[in-house]
């Protein structure tokens, strides 16, 4: 049962709709916006898909919405020499943009045997790059944090920052203004830091639409804790799907999400291969398997009657990976 204290702490962490009106202001300057298309071979008679396609933003995902967002907001309250990130990729390449866009240095913490693709993009961007020798991102946010207590280094948390979640927030902006009749939109949770903002914006503007976080089955942290009421940690997360390898939740991002979030689902490994081989061969879009995880969810559950987006996140697919799927 939600209680008023976690609708409390909900308002108080997500995105007021002055900022992220402000976050759209902004991020207009630096990209357009991203296309809404129908996915016909998704939708069936009572229930239209479409694809909300993030993956033409500069690093191919979502991510530099919020990254370029907070270490602009942050550089107009401070100086800041060095801004810093644990990521497993791309997030780290979106901070690397934004340090690059902004003229501030970057150094992102990976752990071990990062997507090459995500690895060479941070590179390209010119951020230093240290490789923690941990196997999941917890190893790699420890070091990071260490590393950012010194003076004038901002680490951008893509869990915790309180200013981030305004920039993928633009997307549930976005959605709404593209497709005002929109009945439920399905979202990839892996820090929920996209989840939270997307949510946040619709639910304030229009709470009738449903939210469907989508987990992998290997990385259920925050589908566990969203069920449970409380954080729940795993062991591990091992998923092709990195950009959803999370296991230990945030305790506010649990109640924030379990205000936001009206259903969550669970996609194994196989599905989310399938999903990439259909929405390249069927839709003609790319993406990596967390980009695919919603429209795996969606295959795969009885259909939300009216029209339903899918986001496809990120395209920064492994070698590896597009030889399982067969693109």
């Amino acid at each position: 049962m939600r209680t008023m204290s976690a609708r409390s702490l909900f308002l108080s962490i997500s995105p007021e709709l002055s900022t992220i009106r402000e976050a759209q202001k902004f991020l207009r300057k630096h990209f357009a916006v991203t296309p809404l298309v129908k996915a016909p071979s998704l939708s069936q008679s009572n229930a239209q898909a479409y694809l909300k396609i993030e993956t033409g933003l500069p690093t191919g995902s979502f991510k530099p919405r919020g990254a370029l967002f907070a270490l602009a907001t942050n550089l107009q309250r401070r100086s800041i020499e060095e801004v810093t990130a644990s990521s497993t990729g791309n997030h780290g390449a979106a901070v690397a943009f934004a340090a690059k866009t902004l003229g501030v240095r970057a150094t992102i913490f990976l752990p071990k045997n990062p997507n090459p693709i995500k690895l060479r993009k941070i590179e390209d961007l010119g951020a230093r790059i240290v490789q923690t020798g941990s196997e999941d991102l917890a190893g790699a946010f420890e070091r990071a944090r260490e590393y950012s207590s010194r003076p004038g280094v901002y680490f951008l948390n893509d869990a915790t920052d309180p200013d981030l979640p305004a920039g993928p927030a633009t997307i549930g902006m976005e959605i709404l203004q593209q497709l005002p009749e929109v009945t439920a939109v399905f979202v990839p949770m892996g820090d929920t830091a996209l989840i939270r903002g997307v949510g946040a914006a619709i639910k304030r503007l229009a709470p009738h639409v449903k939210i469907v976080g989508v987990q992998a089955e290997r990385a259920p942290s925050y589908y566990l804790s969203w069920r449970e009421g409380k954080p729940v940690p795993t062991e591990t997360c091992d998923t092709c799907a990195d950009g959803l390898a999370t296991r230990m939740p945030e305790a506010a991002n649990v109640a924030a999400v379990r205000e936001i979030v009206d259903e969550v689902a669970l996609v194994g490994e196989e599905q989310m291969i399938d999903a990439i081989r259909h929405l390249s061969r069927h839709e003609g879009a790319l993406a990596e398997p967390a980009g695919a995880a919603t429209t795996a969810a969606w295959r795969h559950r009885e259909p939300i009657p009216g029209r339903v987006v899918l986001l496809v996140t990120g395209a920064n697919l492994s070698e590896e990976v597009r030889h399982r799927a067969g693109i």
